[in-house]
């Protein structure tokens, strides 16, 4: 299984508990990936771009990680650019650990980590003694780039995305969907399922 999501977003940080308890009895890649590449990439806004969206996603997102028993705070901005957290968490290794602490930063302290300078407190914390060196090394680069190339071949399409038996799972509230699967590779092979994965577009808007 290969878990890909981005910083950026609060969801992916609702969904990592869950991912990280799957981790225990299952191999699970960690694949942090650019979503506002993947939003290039097919010509969409995020929900955070766009108007009225904006404030019930927010909302959501808190009401949801109330549900779920869990602090959540905004960081001072969003959206913004999650490149050097990207990155700091591929100098890390994309562990458990590093994952874990790169959310705790932004989404339950509600600190910044739209830059090296915002987030050097935290890479000091965990051995990294010069953040700017660290996060613009090639390799560091184009493993974010290979992730993205490894996140299309995979199909995915928004963050946080769990694929799973190949089959992308997108969204926090997925997965549950995508552990029915796990358990279950033939779900998806019920003739329903097959059915609406080539159901015939009836009308289009472009």
């Amino acid at each position: 299984m290969r878990w890909y999501f981005d910083f950026i977003s609060p969801f992916a940080c609702l969904a990592w508990p869950r991912v990280r308890a799957l981790m225990r009895g299952h191999p699970v890649e960690l694949r942090p990936i650019l979503f506002a590449a993947l939003l290039d990439r097919n010509a969409h806004k995020g929900p955070a771009e766009i108007a009225g969206k904006r404030e019930f996603t927010y909302r959501h997102v808190l009401w949801r990680a109330r549900q779920a028993g869990m602090p959540m705070r905004f960081p001072p901005g969003h959206p913004f650019n999650p490149l050097a957290a990207l990155r700091l968490c591929l100098v890390l290794g994309a562990t458990p650990e590093a994952v874990q602490a790169i959310f705790d930063w932004i989404w339950i302290e509600g600190r910044a980590g739209d830059s090296a300078e915002a987030l050097r407190p935290l890479a000091e914390t965990l051995g990294i003694a010069d953040i700017e060196a660290a996060i613009s090394a090639p390799a560091v680069k184009q493993a974010l780039r290979d992730n993205f190339e490894a996140a299309l071949a995979d199909g995915v399409f928004g963050v946080p995305t769990l694929v799973v038996h190949g089959q992308p799972f997108w969204g926090e509230d997925a997965m549950d969907f995508a552990l029915a699967v796990l358990e279950n590779p033939g779900l998806l092979e019920e003739e329903e399922f097959r059915r609406v994965a080539s159901l015939p577009v009836a009308q289009s808007r472009i």
